[in-house]
């Protein structure tokens, strides 16, 4: 059987599905799975805010497409992609178990108080 798992092809989200691909081979057993990349707007659009380029998921809405046209079986998110509210016809399945959220801290070796944390993203 081929189970066909769509995420975007970024390096980090390549990543992610294939740790899940792992693990699904894993549970499934006699199952082959094929990692399909996908473009999504925000992928192509570098130069705009998220907001200008697409009224909801900008890094989401080509992979949930393919999935109701059935083009992929599967799907693979970060969480930090996904919109707030769920599609019709699509269900959120599975999480994988989460890493340490401490490696994405840049230039100081904790947080302390009154220390002023920047990030650029609009999202956090």
């Amino acid at each position: 059987m081929l189970l066909r798992l769509g995420s975007r092809g970024s390096r980090l989200a390549l990543t992610q599905a294939e740790a899940a691909a792992d693990l699904l081979r894993a549970a499934l057993g006699d199952v082959d799975v094929a990692l399909v990349p996908i473009t999504t707007a925000g992928d192509r659009d570098r130069s705009r805010p998220f907001g200008e380029i697409g009224a909801r998921g900008v890094f989401v809405k080509e992979i949930e497409e393919a999935l109701l046209a059935g083009r992929i079986d599967v799907a693979v998110h970060s969480a930090k992609d996904m919109t707030s509210t769920d599609t019709d016809g699509l269900a959120v399945a599975a999480y994988l178990a989460r890493e340490d959220p401490r490696d994405a801290l840049c230039g100081a070796d904790g947080v302390r108080a009154g220390m002023r944390v920047g990030t650029a993203s609009a999202r956090r």
